[in-house]
């Protein structure tokens, strides 16, 4: 769960059950509506160049900064997977830091799909 996420279970708890009732009906409304966020002002990657010799951790950095708009407790899993595959099954960097460029992007991908359907 995502720090807004938190804080919004918290508001929702402090409410009484008629309240809670209103803003359920609130967001539901909110939901229904289309997205006025403009495809313009959707969070573009970072152009970082990918440097000669990476090492797979300093591979890891660099992606965290190209798309700073992901979560990185959702990228957990499949990070460690491929350090795994680095560290115990000697599994090169350039083909680890490749899988890796796949998985950010497939995560950014579903990222900006989420806003593609509100709207």
């Amino acid at each position: 769960m995502i720090a807004i996420e938190r804080d919004l279970l918290q508001h929702f708890r402090a409410l009484d059950p008629i309240q809670q009732q209103g803003a359920l009906d609130y967001l539901a409304f909110l939901a229904s509506r289309p997205s006025t966020l403009a495809a313009v002002d959707l969070p573009q990657p970072v152009d970082i160049a990918r440097p000669e010799h990476e090492s797979v951790v300093k591979g890891i950095k660099r992606l965290r900064a190209t798309y700073p708009m992901l979560e990185p407790n959702k990228l957990l899993n499949d990070t460690s997977n491929q350090m795994t595959r680095h560290m115990i099954h000697s599994v090169p960097a350039d083909e680890v830091i490749d899988e890796l460029e796949r998985v950010f992007r497939q995560h950014y991908d579903a990222y900006i799909a989420k806003f593609n359907t509100c709207a």
